[in-house]
């Protein structure tokens, strides 16, 4: 019997990517996705109907427990994905990232444990670590909260890991390490620079060049949550997925600049620049642990695996209608 499947946040970059692989690989898919006026379903919408016609969409929000409890009713596997991301934007709303990240993962491991899920997976974030203590960061790595987002992160990863060791769940966090590609948003550093430049912009607004990233790229992140399906050693696990190289973002943005062939003149951007003592200066994964219970390696890696995944996102952000559904002359939270 085909497994059934529910991702919450699945109208979102890389939950959709998920939903996509999964329906592919003929699973039942069932996400949720927010609530709108103009029933919106994120990049769902963009879909291939064949794609389409085979999940079950439910609009609605974590947060409300009697939904997401009635929901999960005969799911096998829950990805949960669904969150608030932005760290400029948890500056400004803090208390809607304990909402949603914090009291929406609690709903979702209650109506896990009620309705006898087989596996749970939540999504974590490297943003978790802070700016590395050593490196390469492995999971022993300390968790260090350097913005509301990175607090709600980590709030939400131990509450999952102590349903796990209170009432023997069966919980996965799993930790990717800055995830990018096609469908990914402007408040994240690749898109922004991509989006100015084939837009002919001569000057490009960015924050500090000098942070340092292990750029992941979506697909493999997708492979590693996929890689958990029917893994009994990855309960009670915390796993990193990254690449285990890392870029600073002015070496990214001469990666891109390179395969565009063009040049832009940087103009620093105050908006864009967390506080000091907020800035996570560098994050690189050791993914030895992924390699051993997940069997999962990631597949772009090196500066070879870089350069491939940025010319993939550079072609799907320089179609016309795909750049249409961006505003690259503004400043996205």
């Amino acid at each position: 019997m085909k497994k059934k499947i529910l991702v919450t946040g699945g109208g979102g970059f890389i939950g959709s990517h998920l939903i996509e692989k999964l329906v592919k690989k003929g699973y039942l898919v069932k996400t949720i996705v927010p609530y709108n006026i103009d029933n919106s379903w994120g990049w769902i919408d963009t879909f291939d109907t064949t794609i389409k016609k085979n999940i079950e969409i439910v609009t609605g929000d974590i947060c409300d427990q009697n939904l997401i409890s009635k929901e999960t009713k005969k799911i096998d596997i829950i990805f949960h994905l669904a969150a608030l991301i932005s760290i400029p934007y948890s500056y400004k709303s803090p208390r809607s990232y304990i909402s949603t990240n914090v009291v929406g993962t609690l709903n979702m491991l209650e109506a896990a444990r009620e309705n006898n899920v087989e596996l749970f997976v939540q999504t974590s974030t490297s943003e978790v670590y802070g700016s590395s203590q050593y490196t390469p960061i492995d999971e022993k790595h300390p968790l260090n909260a350097q913005s509301p987002y990175a607090a709600t992160k980590i709030a939400a990863d131990q509450l999952a890991l102590s349903f796990f060791r209170t009432f023997d769940l069966p919980v996965l966090v799993l930790r990717p390490f800055n995830t990018f590609g096609p469908r990914q948003s402007l408040r994240a550093a690749i898109p922004t620079i991509i989006t100015q430049l084939v837009s002919n912009k001569d000057k490009i607004k960015l924050g500090s060049l000098t942070p340092k990233r292990d750029f992941t790229y979506v697909s493999d992140t997708v492979d590693g949550f996929i890689s958990s399906i029917g893994n009994k050693k990855c309960f009670g696990q915390t796993i990193n997925l990254g690449t285990g190289k890392d870029f600073s973002i002015g070496e990214t943005v001469k990666n891109i600049e390179n395969i565009l062939q063009t040049k832009a003149e940087i103009v620093l951007d105050n908006k864009r620049i967390r506080p000091k003592k907020s800035e996570v200066n560098r994050l690189i994964s050791s993914n030895l642990k992924a390699k051993k219970i997940l069997n999962w390696s990631p597949k772009f890696k090196g500066s070879k695996g870089f350069e491939d995944g940025l010319k993939k996102t550079i072609e799907w952000f320089s179609n016309e209608g795909n750049l249409k559904l961006y505003k690259a002359n503004l400043y996205n939270y």
